[in-house]
Formats: structure tokens, sequence, C-alpha cells
């Protein structure tokens, strides 16, 4: 475990190194850097301080968001295949942001978007704890959350359709591809409350999910409190997810994909697997962010395509990879 630990700090860490040297300018890596910490005040400074520096804080955050989300969310369901989108905050947060984008909202004021991303957000949060009730199973969570999921779905689609604006529809079919340039430290400061509040409260849960292996009887045997734990855990995705969305839009995969590469790492045990998937997202959205900007620097190819296009694929070949184990 150390060793794992070790290893995912390391790679973290370089990748974090390379995510604020690497860019369209023929800079190199000391110079950089150089200008991130002693500044001079020119343009380079501000690159790296206005630009690149939040662009890479945002990668850590946004990916062991999705990621921590993802492994708790596997670990209560205990099912491999389930993901943070699935009790439907994402979608409304989604949702909150594209009728700022539509209303004009975004474009008049400066943090309009994000703003409505996080109120559409705890809207979703307070329609899945509504629907599915304080003593409800979690069968009927899943249910909740895809209900409300369709629904954020559907009322988006209306609002494409509906769109007069083709500059405002072009815009939110973009945002919702998912994407972290041209990010300020402002966004990190708009997301950082919330995500930090969904982490400790997700990084509590370690117990009560390694009692879950056990069925949902012995867990409750064993003292614990199923319909808190159930609440702590739509909290805090809902808190993780909902400001991850609302400052890099919907990017897929990284809370499906990371937790099923780590599981046997550390031994399939759910609390180990919290903090290694929180890593493990960070680790794969700095990687992908970079080969954002290496693959087609002369575009504006989205972060959420890159990590679709990589954690398919992947996913896919876990599956048939299990599949031939148990066969």
């Amino acid at each position: 475990m150390e060793r794992l630990a070790i290893g995912m700090i390391a790679v973290a860490l370089a990748l974090f190194l390379a995510a604020l040297t690497i860019g369209p300018a023929a800079i190199g890596p000391g110079e950089s850097l150089r200008a991130l910490i002693a500044g001079d005040a020119g343009p380079l400074t501000l690159v790296m301080r206005e630009i690149r520096l939040p662009r890479a804080i945002l990668a850590v955050m946004v990916g062991a968001s999705l990621g921590l989300a993802g492994a708790a969310m596997q670990g209560y369901l205990r099912n491999p295949l389930a993901e943070p989108g699935l009790i439907g905050i994402s979608g409304t947060a989604a949702l909150g942001a594209v009728i700022s984008i539509q209303t004009g909202l975004a474009a008049s004021v400066a943090l309009g978007l994000p703003a409505m991303a996080l109120v559409g957000a705890l809207v979703g949060v307070a329609l899945v704890v509504a629907l599915a009730g304080s003593r409800g199973s979690s069968l009927t969570m899943i249910l909740a959350g895809i209900a409300i999921s369709a629904l954020a779905a559907a009322l988006t689609s209306l609002v494409l359709n509906l769109s007069p604006n083709p500059f405002a529809a072009n815009e939110i079919v973009f945002w919702m591809m998912g994407s972290i340039a041209d990010r300020s430290m402002t966004h990190v400061w708009i997301a950082l409350p919330f995500m930090a509040l969904g982490w400790m409260i997700l990084a509590t849960l370690g117990r009560g999910l390694d009692a879950l292996t056990l069925g949902e009887d012995a867990a409750g045997a064993m003292g614990i409190d199923l319909a808190r734990l159930r609440l702590k855990l739509i909290v805090g995705t809902a808190s993780v997810v909902g400001a991850a969305t609302s400052v890099a839009g919907a990017i897929g995969f990284v809370g499906l994909v990371v937790p099923h590469i780590l599981r046997p790492f550390v031994d399939a045990q759910p609390s180990r697997l919290l903090w290694a998937s929180a890593m493990g997202g960070a680790i794969m959205v700095l990687a992908a962010d970079i080969a954002v900007r290496l693959i087609l620097p002369d575009r504006d190819l989205k972060l959420g395509v890159v990590t679709a296009l990589v954690g398919a694929p992947l996913f896919l070949h876990l599956i048939y990879k299990t599949r031939r184990q148990l066969a």
C-alpha cells in the first residue's frame, strides 16, 4: 500500500509540473517555473499564474472529486458499474449551467454560469433526498437518480431545441463536452469550499463501506446506520460532482474507470479505494488535459471528449477481462 501511495503521489506531482510547463509557446520548463515562483510581472508570469496554475489546480480538484465519488458510489452499491452521475446531480448541475447560457446570465454576470450550475446541483440533491426518503433502499436512490437524470437531460434538450440563438446553442454544446481551459483562480475558489466539504464527508464513509461488503444486514448488525450512510453519500457526492460540473462541465468516465482499475491494487477494500481513486482521478484528468494540448494544439479539443475516448475502450477491456476470469 505504501508503494502504491508513493508511486501515485510521484506520478501526480510529475504530471502537475508537466501541466504547468507544457503550452503552445516554446518556453523551457525552468524558465516557466521561475516565472511562476519568482515572477517579474511580465507576460510569462501572467500566463503562469493566471492561466496555467488555475488550470492545473482545477485538473487535480476535478479528477480527485470524480474519482473519490465514483469509489464511494461503487462501494455503497457494491457494483463496479456505478458512477457519480447515477444519482442525477451532474445532470441537474449541467441543466443549471445551460439555463444560464440560454438566458444570457452567463454573459452578463461574470460568475453566472458556475453559480447556476451549483444551484442546479443543490436542486438535484434536494430532489434525490425527497424521492429516496430517509428510509428508502439503495434501489430507491438509484431509481430516483435515474428519473432526475432523465428529466434533466430532457429539459436540457428542450432548451437546445427551443433556442432561437444558434450561438448560444453552440456554446451550450461545447460547454457540455467538458473543459478546464480558460479558467481562473476565481473558479478554483468557487469550487474549493464545496469540494472540500464533499471530500471530508466521503472520507468518513470508509468503515461503513467496508461493512457493506458483508451485506446490509451484517452492516446493520455491526452498528452501521445505513440511512445516515446513504444521506452522507448523497450529500458528499453532490458537493464534489456539482462543484466539478459547475467549473468544468460534464467530464465522464473518470469516476467509473479509475476505481475499477485500482480495485485489485487495494485488495478490493472500499476504504482504501477511496483515497486511491482520488489520486487516480487526479492523475487521469491531469494526463488527459496535457493530451488536449499536445494532440491538437491549434484546435479547441475538449477534455471530456478525451476522457471518453480513453475511458470507454479501457472500460470495455476491463469488462471483457472480468468476464474471462469468471468463465
